[in-house]
């Protein structure tokens, strides 16, 4: 009940005129994040943040968290009718989202994305009301081995729950965490695949990597095939957007399963991109209608973008609760906190019940706004698309580019982006998954720091990783997803062979 009343004042202070116009303006600034490829939430929290600094905490972090909803809402909107994801997270979106809008559908591909995201998120604001001092003692339990085995979970889900052949699976993430391998050694400070090239100390940027496979690598097939931009236009049908909203509840099974996928990606370093990617696999194998997923499937839809925005939202818990980001916006965030003089940790609650209870009072309200906002723009972002291929071609090639240069200001960053559109193209070309490529350079340096720092703590025993229930249920799991294709496979040999035994009989 404390809480409870904590969370109305809260209501007073984020319902202000003055902070309702924050959050509009915020979302407003989010959604063209979300749509510009290679910016990312990231990156606009972090140019927004110096404009904060004249602004009161509260005022401060209502700007910068509504922003952040409307990048993951704007990252959506190119996914689907470009298939250019604007947001790292909303890449596993484009593999129903993109084939639903050539059908015809876009208007229930975007419906279906912006609801399913809005009740996702609504998932992780609850849980941040409610479960916050729950969620965060067990939190406390988390070090370097469950870290690494929530990697190893996540990386295995792909091979043993994904519809590609495992074995391509596989390489395409042994390919990825090779590039999340270039740069400086985070442990031992040596340097790897640098090949002598200073550019490369910093590494690989994953945002460098995302424009090239997905928004230079989809150009170049393009242009191979019919040079027809594929992109579709869509103008908003009111109705259709209602039907969508009513056909929702029969996807109620991948909302919770998602959602819960969600929250534990969230709260956990997973963050949003792995728990999409973890969704829409786990929806693929035991979904409802999981024979139609990549064909157009509104639950390759609801499944990705559900966990994508509960993921999301709920990682503001342990950077709140305990001063551990749960992923790279919620980082820059704690930043802000720290400039503005506040130290997050579970003495925040007690200290700045306004600002924490307004934080999350004002995501109530901003996560319904940015489904509003981003439907009624739709048609604006979509009437780009009635401007012929030989003038939006090299316009969205020159954004990419710019995208990629933005980064980090780098030329190199340009060439690398090229690239990787190369690398992309002759993925697709030879139907190898890239989604596991993304997800192995997200998570690679990660899984490889919370491995060697697991082995430093037990002097080089992998028993570290059976030490206590926890952890050692994440390795069971991990491992059964691991060998699931090839039992999977020897199964049902046996029964092949079984069949036709008794059929010669």
């Amino acid at each position: 009940m404390a809480d409870f009343s904590l969370l109305l004042h809260g209501f007073t202070v984020a319902f202000s005129l003055y902070h309702v116009g924050i959050i509009v303006v915020g979302v407003l600034l989010g959604i063209l994040v979300g749509v510009l490829p290679g910016l990312g939430a990231p990156n606009g929290v972090t140019l927004l943040l110096p404009l904060t600094f004249s602004m009161d905490p509260v005022s401060a972090i209502i700007l910068l968290s509504s922003m952040y909803w409307g990048a993951l809402f704007g990252g959506s909107t190119t996914s689907i009718l470009f298939n250019i994801p604007g947001e790292p997270s909303s890449v596993a979106t484009t593999f129903d989202g993109y084939p639903m809008a050539q059908q015809g559908r876009a208007t229930e591909a975007l419906s279906t994305a912006f609801f399913s995201a809005g009740l996702g998120a609504l998932v992780g604001v609850l849980v941040i009301t409610f479960l916050a001092g729950w969620i965060a003692d067990f939190a406390l339990r988390f070090s370097s081995p469950e870290f690494f085995a929530i990697y190893l979970l996540a990386f295995a889900s792909f091979i043993g729950l994904g519809g590609a052949d495992p074995m391509k699976t596989a390489v395409s993430l042994l390919v990825g965490l090779s590039f999340a391998t270039v740069g400086m050694d985070t442990v031992s400070g040596a340097l790897r695949l640098t090949f002598g090239l200073n550019d490369l100390l910093r590494g690989v940027s994953f945002l460098v990597a995302v424009i090239g496979l997905f928004g230079i690598g989809e150009l170049l097939l393009t242009v191979q095939e019919d040079l027809k931009f594929r992109g579709v236009a869509s103008k908003i049908d009111i109705r259709e957007v209602f039907r969508s909203l009513a056909r929702l509840p029969r996807y109620w099974v991948t909302f919770l399963r998602s959602a819960v996928i969600g929250v534990w990606m969230g709260i956990t370093p997973g963050g949003p991109t792995a728990a999409s990617f973890m969704s829409y696999g786990l929806g693929r194998r035991f979904g409802r209608y999981r024979q139609n997923f990549g064909k157009g499937e509104p639950e390759g839809v609801v499944a990705p973008e559900t966990a994508d925005h509960s993921a999301g939202t709920s990682a503001l818990l342990p950077m709140l609760a305990l001063g551990v980001p749960g992923s790279a916006t919620a980082a820059v965030m704690m930043g802000g906190l720290m400039i503005w003089g506040l130290q997050p940790g579970p003495l925040l609650f007690t200290e700045q019940p306004d600002f924490v209870w307004g934080l999350i009072a004002s995501m109530y309200l901003s996560n319904i706004i940015a489904v509003v906002l981003v439907l009624a723009t739709v048609p604006l972002f979509a009437s780009i698309l009635r401007i012929p291929f030989a003038i939006i071609g090299p316009i969205i090639i020159v954004v990419c580019l710019i995208g990629a240069y933005t980064v980090a200001s780098a030329p190199f960053d340009v060439w690398l982006a090229v690239g990787f559109g190369v690398v992309g193209y002759v993925f697709k070309r030879l139907d190898y998954p890239i989604a596991p490529f993304v997800l192995a350079m997200v998570l690679g340096d990660k899984a490889e720091d919370a491995f060697r720092q697991s082995m430093i703590l037990s002097g080089g025993s992998a028993s570290i990783f059976w030490s206590n229930g926890l952890v050692a249920t994440l390795m069971v799991l991990a491992l059964a997803l691991l060998v699931w294709p090839l039992l999977s496979y020897v199964l049902s040999s046996f029964r092949t062979n079984s069949v036709q035994r008794l059929q010669q009989r």
